[in-house]
């Protein structure tokens, strides 16, 4: 392969690497934990966006309320985790990547 059509393989990735991280910082996902006591909503990018915490929660101890959002974060993060995996692996198919 010639110097030219790999810059431009290159430059097509890096366009459809940008277009994705565009994509995943768009994406919300929730994580929920304790039937619903606890959600919370981050971007495909790791962002927090929202987390709801039901005042029934509130009753309990420090460290039942501190599990309970550490296991929504956790499903979120889960979930974001996959959505980049779907999100990027679209993105850099059919490219040929060094290994």
């Amino acid at each position: 392969m010639d110097m030219k059509a790999l810059m431009e393989q290159a430059k097509q990735l890096q366009g459809k690497v940008a277009a994705a991280q565009e994509t995943l910082g768009q994406m919300i996902v929730k994580g929920i934990a304790g039937a619903g006591l606890v959600i919370v909503e981050m971007t495909g990018k790791y962002d927090l966006v929202k987390l709801t915490i039901n005042p029934d929660l509130m009753k309990e101890d420090l460290e039942t309320v501190t599990a309970m959002i550490t296991a929504a974060f956790n499903d979120a993060k889960s979930k974001a985790d996959a959505a980049i995996d779907k999100v990027m692996g679209e993105a850099t198919a059919g490219m040929p990547l060094p290994a």
